[in-house]
């Protein structure tokens, strides 16, 4: 049974930063292809970055140049790093982690984060 856990949400300052990790726990699987999505209250779902070990490095237009998705070297844990935090960015995150051969696909749980004074 493969696990994904989040961790690293929190309440922030507008202007501060946060990074938020995504895991694979207990288990030997190994990810391809992550994605991190968020949803604010009454909103969509948003892709916020996405990554793979076979293609470009992508973003959403409101968080090019302020947030930063990577992964470790073994491919068990994502992160994004986000920077010059903005209220608009309050939202519940998540990660998605998969592969497409074959065709696997895992969800964290979701972690909150709040930009707020």
């Amino acid at each position: 049974q493969v696990q994904i856990v989040e961790s690293g949400g929190g309440l922030v300052q507008p202007g501060g930063s946060l990074r938020l990790s995504c895991t694979v726990s207990e288990s030997d699987f190994r990810f391809t292809h992550a994605t991190w999505y968020r949803r604010s209250p009454g909103m969509q779902r948003e892709l916020v970055a996405s990554t793979s070990i076979d293609g470009p490095t992508k973003y959403s237009e409101s968080v090019k140049g302020r947030f930063t998705i990577s992964t470790d070297n073994d491919k068990t844990t994502l992160y994004l790093q986000m920077n010059s935090l903005k209220p608009e960015d309050t939202a519940v995150y998540s990660c998605n982690l998969g592969t497409l051969w074959p065709l696997r696909s895992y969800w964290g749980q979701g972690t909150q984060v709040t930009v707020s004074s």
